[in-house]
Parts: C-alpha cells; sequence; structure tokens
C-alpha cells in the first residue's frame, strides 16, 4: 500500500455522534506505511486518531488516552495480538477491537471473533470496508454503553421508588389508574394541597411545550383570597372527602379563576438561563424564596404575578429529559415553608415526574397502536394495489432494461442503413437496405409498446373526502417510511375538499407517486404531501428530496433535464397515473426540483 497525499472522503461517517469528544481511534501496527495511510484516511474522515507500533505502546496509550476503538495488527514485535483480546476485554468495558492481518483464513477470523474481537479485517484493507466496519462497531459500541446507561437510571429509579414517602405511594396508586394528562395534572395538584396531601395553600404546574423552548403554565389550584380558602376548607370539612373523592372532585379546590390567570400568564423561554424557573430546571435542584429572595435574583413581575413573595420552586425531570417546574405557597395560612416540607415536595415531585412521563409514553404507544391497527387494516384492504403496483415496477424495470440494451443497437444499424442507402444507386442494395431500415423501425415500435401496457378501468365517480384518501395511501407506506428513514409531512387546509372521484384509482394514483419518492430516497430524505385549493380545482402536491426526478423517464413533462434513473421501470406506472388523472379530467406535472428532488402535482376539478 502506498501513502497517498490526498485521500478522498468515502462518506460522512458522522463521527462526532459515535465518538465523545475526547474519544480517539488508536492504530496499532508495526509496519509505518500502514499506520501513516490508514491514520491519514481517518483523519480525513474526521476520525480523531493515534498511533502505536507494539504491545507496550497499545497499553501505554489506553492508559493515557480515552480510546474507543482499536485497529489491533496480529502481528507485533513484542506479542501476539490475537493474545492481547482476553485481557483487553477484562480491562476495558467499552472498547472496541477490529483486527488486522496479512492472512486471509476464516478460522483465525472465528478465533478472533471468539476471544473478543468485534471485527476481522484482511490486509490488504479496502478503504471503504474499514470505513463500514468502523462506523458499524462504534454504532454497536455506542447502543451497549447507552443500554448500560439505561439500565443503571432504572435500577436508580427503582431505589427511589422504593424509599418514597407514605404519600407518594398513595399517589402513585392514584396515577396508575390515570391515562389522561390532564387527569394526572390533576392529580398531582391536589396531592400538594389535599389536607391528607402536603397541605400547600396553592400550587402551580408549568410544563416544556412540544418544542422544549418554553415553560408554559398549565393547570393550578388553590383561593385566591383569604375568604375564598375559608369557603373551601369549611366546604372541604362538610363534605368529608378523602384523598381518593379529592381526585374525582378536585373542582372543589380549583374552582378560583384567579389562579387559573395566573397560571395561564406563566410563559418563560429556555433562553432566559438566569430566570428562577429555568435554572431550578438545567440544575434539577429546588428554589426557595423567602420574602422576596433567594440565592438566585428573584424576578419582580414573577412575586406581582403570583402576589406573594414566598414560595418554592421544584424541577420536575424525568431519566432522560426536563418536563417542567411546580410552584407552591402558602398564600392563605402565611406559614413558613420548611424545609421538611420542601423534600416531602421533592419526593412528591419524583413520582410526579415519574407519572408525566409515563402518561406521555402511554400516549405515545397508543397513537402508535393505532397507527398500526390503521395502517394493517388497509395494507389488508389494499393489498391488491399493492401487488398490482410491484407488477406495474417489475414489468417496468424489464421493458427499461429492454429498452437501454435493444435500442441503441437498432437505431445504430437503422441509421447506417439510411445512411448507405443514400450513397448508393444500386438498386438490390437499395433493396436490402430499405428491408434493414424498415425491420430496425418495427423493433422501434415494439420497445414503445412496451410502456404502453397499461390496463384501466374507467372511473366510477362518488363524492370522496379528500384527505381520507391520502391518509390511507400513506398508511400502506409507513412500512418503506420507517425502513429508509424518511421523514413525512402533511398540509392540509382548514377545510377538506370533497371530489367527485373514484377513491380506488386516485388512491392508486398516490400510491405510484409516494412508491417512487420512497425508492428515490434509499438513503432517508424528507416527503411532503401538500394540499392547495385553487379556483375550481383542488391540487395535490407531493415533493421529496430523492435524487433527480425519480427516474420518471418523461423529460417532455418537465421542465429540467436534471433526471435520473434511480427507480427504473416507472414509465409504465407514470402512464398508469396519467391515464387515471386524464380519466378524471385533470392534468400531471412532474418537474424536477432546484435543490434536489422531484416535485409531483396532481390537479382534479374541484
Amino acid at each position: 500500500m502506498k501513502k497517498s497525499q490526498n485521500l478522498p472522503r468515502l462518506g460522512a461517517p458522522q463521527s462526532d455522534e459515535l465518538l465523545q469528544r475526547d474519544e480517539v481511534i488508536l492504530i496499532v501496527d508495526d509496519f509505518p506505511d500502514i499506520v501513516g495511510l490508514l491514520q491519514e484516511f481517518l483523519v480525513n474522515e474526521q476520525f480523531p486518531t493515534i498511533t502505536a507500533n507494539s504491545a507496550a505502546g497499545l497499553f501505554q496509550a489506553l492508559r493515557e488516552h480515552n480510546v474507543a476503538l482499536v485497529l489491533l495488527d496480529i502481528g507485533l514485535p513484542d506479542a501476539d495480538g490475537m493474545g492481547l483480546l482476553p485481557e483487553l476485554r477484562e480491562q476495558y468495558q467499552d472498547l472496541s477491537i477490529v483486527m488486522l492481518t496479512a492472512v486471509s483464513d476464516l478460522q483465525t477470523a472465528l478465533s478472533c471473533i471468539r476471544l473478543g474481537a468485534d471485527d476481522y479485517l484482511a490486509k490488504p484493507v479496502h478503504f471503504t470496508d474499514l470505513l463500514t466496519t468502523i462506523q458499524k462497531v462504534l454504532e454497536k459500541r455506542r447502543l451497549q454503553i447507552n443500554n448500560r446507561l439505561y439500565q443503571q437510571q432504572l435500577e436508580q429509579a427503582r431505589f427511589r421508588l422504593q424509599l418514597a414517602h407514605e404519600l407518594a405511594i398513595k399517589m402513585n396508586t392514584a396515577f396508575l389508574s390515570l391515562v389522561e394528562l390532564d387527569e394526572i395534572l390533576q392529580a398531582i395538584l391536589v396531592g400538594i394541597t389535599a389536607e391528607e396531601g402536603l397541605q400547600f395553600n396553592r400550587a402551580f404546574l408549568a410544563l416544556f411545550n412540544d418544542e422544549g423552548t418554553q415553560l408554559q403554565g398549565q393547570m393550578a389550584i388553590g383561593p385566591g383570597s383569604m375568604e375564598d380558602g375559608g369557603r373551601i376548607w369549611h366546604n372541604l370539612e362538610q363534605l368529608d372527602l378523602d384523598f381518593q373523592d379529592l381526585l374525582s372532585r378536585s373542582n372543589v379546590l380549583a374552582s378560583d379563576t384567579e389562579v387559573n390567570r395566573i397560571v395561564k400568564a406563566i410563559c418563560v423561554d429556555v433562553k432566559e438561563e438566569d430566570h428562577l424557573f429555568v435554572r431550578a430546571v438545567r440544575t434539577r435542584q429546588s428554589i426557595s424564596v423567602v420574602d422576596g429572595k433567594s440565592e438566585f435574583q428573584v424576578p419582580v413581575e414573577l412575586i406581582g404575578l403570583l402576589q406573594e413573595d414566598s414560595f418554592v420552586v421544584v424541577p420536575l425531570f424525568s431519566s432522560n429529559r426536563s418536563l417542567g417546574v411546580i410552584i407552591a405557597d402558602h398564600y392563605i395560612s402565611k406559614k413558613p415553608i420548611t424545609s421538611e416540607r420542601v423534600q416531602a415536595l421533592e419526593s412528591f415531585a419524583s413520582q410526579a415526574s415519574l407519572a408525566i412521563e409515563h402518561c406521555h409514553l402511554y400516549m405515545e404507544m397508543d397513537r402508535k397502536i393505532k397507527e398500526l391497527e390503521a395502517m394493517t387494516r388497509e395494507l389488508e384492504k389494499n393489498k391488491d394495489l399493492l401487488i398490482e403496483t410491484e407488477r406495474y415496477s417489475a414489468v417496468g424495470h424489464v421493458a427499461a432494461e429492454l429498452a437501454h440494451n435493444i435500442r441503441n443497437p437498432i437505431t445504430s444499424i437503422g441509421g447506417t442503413a439510411r445512411l448507405l442507402a443514400r450513397k448508393t444507386e444500386d438498386s438490390q442494395w437499395l433493396q436490402f437496405l430499405n428491408m434493414m431500415t424498415s425491420e430496425a423501425e418495427k423493433i422501434e415500435a415494439i420497445l414503445e409498446d412496451l410502456f404502453s401496457f397499461v390496463e384501466t378501468s374507467q372511473p366510477s365517480f362518488a363524492s370522496v373526502p379528500l384527505f381520507s384518501v391520502i391518509n390511507k395511501s400513506m398508511l400502506l407506506h409507513y412500512p418503506g417510511l420507517h425502513e429508509h428513514a424518511i421523514t413525512h409531512k402533511l398540509i392540509f387546509p382548514d377545510r377538506e375538499p370533497v371530489l367527485c372521484i373514484d377513491q380506488q384509482l386516485i388512491q392508486k394514483v398516490l400510491v405510484h407517486l409516494i412508491r417512487n419518492s420512497i425508492e428515490s430516497m434509499p438513503d432517508g430524505g424528507e416527503l411532503t404531501v401538500e394540499v392547495v385549493e385553487g379556483e375550481g380545482e383542488v391540487q395535490i402536491i407531493l415533493t421529496d428530496t430523492g435524487v433527480g426526478a425519480g427516474g420518471f423517464g418523461f423529460e417532455q413533462r418537465t421542465e429540467s433535464a436534471a433526471f435520473t434513473t434511480q427507480t427504473v421501470g416507472t414509465s409504465m406506472g407514470l402512464m398508469l397515473v396519467q391515464r387515471i388523472v386524464e380519466d378524471h379530467h385533470g392534468s400531471l406535472t412532474i418537474q424536477a426540483r432546484a435543490n434536489g428532488g422531484t416535485r409531483a402535482v396532481v390537479t382534479l376539478p374541484a
């Protein structure tokens, strides 16, 4: 192997995701040229790299650096690389090892794997194989580390649950019976303010929005004045409600509109790092405010909003993200908030955090289950449609291959025959040349007929809501979208158009177009489906970030020549789509986008 001065990058390894900031790759080989070439290649691929030329150098590097991966030569001057594997595995749990050897022997490779190596490469090493192996091994290492950390977090959570206060146990029982987020939040506030709970006068909940950019007030419980507090407590005594009754009838605590006004006015941007709420969230520590003072600056606006200068802010967080804050005070009784009361609230907040996270996970799981159920129903109902789409793709593939392999030589033969016919006046030669020309034209016509093999039926029109047709078409492709890491977005107007169409045929149109977009994005991308209403028409616009124009091969229907044949064999599917749209008195346009990808527009009469 000769050292190259400028090695081309083979891909985007995303080393910043595979390695931590101080982690490096160690190359261990006693042949300087190989070490230099491998190091230059890895540095060019943005992988931080160090080297060693012996087993002693290997262990010294492991002591002095945070090594994530070792490229280890089997034959070292002071040791057998294979013999080092058990010791390396025992001492460095998170170390990944790829063996390098000049001997391409299956038995040696299997022995390395059994002794703890993650992979095995034979010299001379091909850079493409090396990069793929490094990415695969580092990704496996990252998943193993994350899994171990997750297990540790689960153990810590279990330990906290075992030591929870009796109140937290009661509240946890209540939480597990609830699945709606509002019910969870309501139960949390009841636990903070109830007599059987923590006995705070008021409690406010602020949670992060979906984007995680703002803390927004969600819900509050408590009286707005001393008179209201006396009335509420008197009503509770008269009703003789226990803890479970309060959970189901918390309106007796939350009837005051003043606390609702206050909580809805809470809105703090996470960029305000000096704000009391943001500090509590970032440090995951409670902050007590007494007489308007704390270890951090207390916003005057917050005191004015709460109408109280003594309160406690307790963060809500799960093992992997921050959720929000609880603000609690003794607005009516003016009792001091003791450290014991803060500790009890912190213990309770940990249970509340788990309940909120449990609710989020439940709702996400429920959403995915409904998606899967809907997808299963659609797949079952439309399996014939998918089979037909596959048929057109397969036949179209054959047609494209035939056209590519036959058209060029036939065109050459026919063109040559025409050229020779113009250069001779011999009647016998002209007879043979004209026959060659005629037969070549027949073969070219046959090739064109391959692309006209499109069966359609006449539309059976009915009034159909458009959104449901699009959603069902997307559901059929969910497995493909997830498999290719493609995100999708639906942009619909507020009012759903109802069109006079054949639902099955228009769904067939959308299935073909969506399928083509997916196949044009084998390495991931984004698919957007937008519905736009115009004057007397409705447009369905599919935009993807794939390669070229998805291989439709209909240059005359586009405004750009930047096409590709990435998705071979889709011309027949496109002719089917075109014919169905025309039968609906609509139009189809397909354009290659300037920044890459395809924009397909199906226009139908409104």
